[in-house]
């Protein structure tokens, strides 16, 4: 019997691509369209919520490489504009790595030696006002509205003690059981130099290498993808240093005009606040007004208020669009939702490493969906942080 008449079986992933077979039961019609759509979205959120799960669990397992990684990146973002200016301008490569790691050490180191240089001038005057604060405070809770008695007052001081007692304890002992945290913050920084150094000096040949990973068809998408993120990265890093330089000076000449002690440290404290957007500012803010409320009074502390928020609404409206020549979107709501997802994730630097990855994801996904390669232009839609040019004033 011949075998022409017969149908080739095919493989197994044949029938995986033949969608005109169907496995069906007699439960098939039975089944409300709407559950079947719900089940299907329901078993794919699940796959992708699985690998989200497994992404975060490989970056937590891997947080001595993955932390000093994101470190040298966020900084060679804050150096990218200035580094390439120094190229374009025909300055040796070599020399441009080194007036930017020099000058940023410097500026650091710089910052440091003042905080420490005011703390060390102004201990004893500070120590003499909290004394004082205290007294006052102690005062006002014996003949004020509150009147309590002073065995409530010791008790209430007694149980304070005990208790920072016992959190003291227990980070000592969490210090004493990882033992080798100090080894562990100065490896990874000699590995953040060490990956910065190698951004700055090969960073197009890494991103070649990378892109061979992919697949020949998508690394084009791939390409433009990761240098749209990476602009946005550098926009991201742009703007919160000069935000974060304008409310330090600004914060900083408010609180040493008004008597406020320790106006530097607090200066350098909004400076490195103001990198975890919206949620530093007004953490750092208040700790400037609570100082303020403490050392100098009410009225003071009142006067510093209005300091901190007219910086920080001039910076907003004024001073960041006319010094970048573009107004940056950010939605409130998406900032403070992925800084508290990260602080919950990885403590302090998921806050700090959240919105610029956030962002980067974000980017990435809109110019992959909008297939921009295409076309070449910009991804455009709801990103968590996008610049938006001003519009010129053309005379008419």
């Amino acid at each position: 019997m011949s075998g022409s008449d017969e149908k080739p079986r095919g493989s197994l992933f044949d029938a995986f691509r033949d969608r005109s077979r169907v496995v069906s039961t007699e439960m098939s019609g039975t089944i409300p369209r709407g559950l079947r759509i719900a089940t299907a979205y329901s078993w794919r959120f699940l796959v992708v919520a699985a690998a989200i799960g497994v992404a975060i669990w490989l970056v937590i397992q891997l947080k001595l490489l993955v932390i000093p990684l994101l470190v040298a990146i966020l900084i060679t973002a804050l150096l990218w504009p200035v580094f390439t200016w120094m190229l374009r301008h025909r300055v040796p490569r070599w020399l441009a790595i080194v007036i930017s790691v020099v000058g940023t050490i410097a500026i650091v180191g710089g910052l440091l030696w003042l905080v420490a240089w005011q703390i060390t001038r102004q201990w004893s005057e500070v120590q003499a006002s909290t004394v004082e604060a205290v007294d006052n405070l102690r005062d006002y809770l014996i003949q004020g509205p509150l009147h309590l008695t002073e065995e409530q007052i010791d008790g209430l001081l007694a149980q304070g003690w005990s208790f920072i007692q016992e959190q003291a304890e227990l980070v000592w002992s969490g210090a004493l059981a990882i033992g080798s945290t100090l080894g562990h913050v100065l490896t990874g920084g000699i590995l953040a130099f060490f990956i910065l150094l190698c951004l700055l000096a090969d960073g197009a040949g890494i991103w070649r290498w990378t892109l061979r990973l992919f697949p020949r068809k998508a690394r084009r998408a791939a390409d433009g993808a990761g240098r749209a993120g990476w602009v946005t990265v550098v926009n991201y890093a742009r703007t919160q240093l000069l935000v974060a330089t304008i409310d330090a000076v600004g914060i900083g000449l408010g609180a040493f005009f008004l008597g406020v002690p320790l106006a530097i440290p607090v200066a350098v404290l909004v400076f490195l606040g103001a990198f975890v957007p919206i949620v530093g500012a007004v953490v750092t803010g208040a700790i400037a007004v609570f100082l303020a409320l403490v050392y100098n009074g009410p009225w003071i502390a009142l006067w510093m208020l209005i300091v901190v928020l007219g910086v920080q609404q001039l910076e907003g409206h004024v001073l960041q669009p006319l010094l970048m020549g573009s107004a940056v979107k950010v939605h409130p709501l998406a900032v403070v939702l992925v800084v508290a997802g990260g602080a919950m994730i990885a403590g302090i630097p998921g806050a700090l490493f959240a919105v610029p990855l956030a962002a980067f994801v974000n980017v990435v996904a809109v110019y992959l969906g909008q297939r921009a390669w295409e076309t070449g232009a910009r991804p455009t839609g709801d990103l968590i942080w996008s610049t938006v040019p001003r519009p010129s004033r053309r005379p008419s």
